[in-house]
C-alpha cells in the first residue's frame, strides 16, 4: 500500500491516549526511513478544534468528508460513555462507511471498534477491542466474532486492536505490511517499545471471581482454594461439603456459572498468574503449589489459556 494519507476520525471526548498513538507513529516525519512518510489528517465532525479526553482541545482542521480521500482510515478509542449507551456520533458512521466504500483501509484502536461495529463494518467478521468491553460487543453486535484474547485482528481492509496500548502493535503491524518489517521494527526501537509483543490481551485480563448466590458453597470454594496443591477431585469436594457429587455439580453450576473440575482449573492458572508475579519460585515450584504437578503440564495449559509461557508471563509482570 505504501504510506499514503492517514486520516484520524474524531469525536468529542474521545481517548487521547489511542488518539495520540496513531499521532505519534503516522504524524512524526521520518524522512530518513521513507520518504514520503504518511500524511496525517485529524478529521473532525466539526472542524477547527475539538474537546478530547481529560479536557485536551486537538487542532482538527478537516471535516469527516476528508475521510473519503484517505487511504487508512484510524478510528481511536470512543468515550466510554457513549460506548456503554451505545450511542456512538452519528454523523461519524455515514463518513466510515463512505470511506469503506471507496476503498479506504480501516482501523479502530480499542473501543473505537464500537464505530465500526456501528456501522456494519464488522459484520461476519472477526474482530477485537478492550477485554472489559468485549462481552457488551458480543452481545450488543452478535453478527461479529468478537475475539478478547488477541491484541488486535487483520481481516484484510479491516483490522481491530484491543486495549489501550494494544493499539500501538497495529500501527506497527500496519507500518510493517506497508514498508517492510525493517522499517517496522526501527520506529519501535525509537518508541521504545517491543516490535512484536509475545501473547495477546489475555495475559492482561482480570480473573473473574465466582458469582455468590447465598447457597452455602462459599466455605467449600474457600477450603478448596487453601488447598489448590492437593489433588483434588469431585467427590472429594462433594464429600467436604456433605453432598452427593450429583448435587454438588448442580450446584456449584448454579454458584460459579462453570463445572467442579472447570472452577479448580480456572482457579489453579489464577494462582499460578500470582505467584509468577509475586516471587521467584521457579516454575516446577509454583506447578505443585497450584496442583498442576509438572512443570511441563503447567506450561501446557498455561499457554494454551494465557497466551505466552509461565516465563514470558513473569517477564511481563516483574522488573
Amino acid at each position: 500500500m505504501g504510506t499514503g494519507v492517514i486520516a484520524v476520525a474524531i469525536t468529542d471526548r474521545m481517548a487521547l491516549f489511542e488518539m495520540s498513538i496513531a499521532a505519534q507513529v503516522f504524524g512524526l516525519e521520518r524522512l530518513d526511513l521513507m520518504d514520503p512518510w504518511y500524511e496525517l489528517r485529524m478529521c473532525a465532525a466539526d472542524p477547527g478544534v475539538t474537546r478530547v479526553e481529560h479536557g485536551f482541545v486537538v487542532d482538527t482542521p478537516y471535516g469527516l468528508d476528508a475521510l473519503e480521500d484517505a487511504d487508512t482510515v484510524i478510528v481511536p478509542g470512543l468515550d466510554p460513555k457513549e460506548v456503554t449507551a451505545g450511542t456512538v456520533d452519528p454523523r461519524l458512521i455515514p463518513a466510515v462507511l463512505a470511506a469503506h466504500a471507496r476503498g479506504a483501509r480501516m482501523v479502530s484502536l480499542c473501543t473505537g471498534a464500537f464505530a465500526l461495529a456501528e456501522a456494519g463494518l464488522l459484520d461476519g467478521r472477526r474482530a477485537t477491542t478492550h477485554w472489559r468491553y468485549a462481552d457488551l460487543m458480543r452481545s450488543r453486535y452478535p453478527k461479529i466474532e468478537v475475539d478478547p484474547a488477541v491484541l488486535y485482528v487483520d481481516d484484510g481492509d479491516v483490522l481491530t486492536s484491543a486495549g489501550v496500548s494494544a493499539g500501538i502493535d497495529l500501527c506497527l503491524h500496519l507500518i510493517r505490511t506497508d514498508l517492510g518489517a525493517d522499517i517496522a521494527n526501527q520506529v519501535a526501537r525509537r518508541m521504545v517499545v517491543q516490535a512484536h509483543r509475545a501473547g495477546g490481551q489475555a495475559q492482561y485480563i482480570e480473573a473473574p471471581m465466582p458469582r455468590s448466590t447465598g447457597d452455602g458453597l462459599g466455605p467449600l470454594l474457600q477450603w478448596a482454594t487453601e488447598n489448590l496443591d492437593q489433588q483434588l477431585t469431585v467427590t472429594q469436594l462433594a464429600r467436604t461439603a456433605g453432598l452427593s457429587t450429583r448435587t454438588l455439580a448442580r450446584r456449584f453450576t448454579e454458584a460459579t456459572g462453570t463445572t467442579p473440575l472447570r472452577w479448580l482449573h480456572a482457579e489453579r492458572l489464577t494462582r499460578a498468574r500470582q505467584l509468577l508475579e509475586s516471587t521467584d519460585l521457579p516454575v516446577e515450584r509454583i506447578s505443585q503449589l497450584c496442583g498442576m504437578g509438572t512443570a511441563g503440564n503447567l506450561r501446557h495449559h498455561f499457554t494454551r489459556e494465557v497466551g505466552v509461557t509461565p516465563m514470558t508471563y513473569r517477564r511481563s509482570f516483574q522488573p
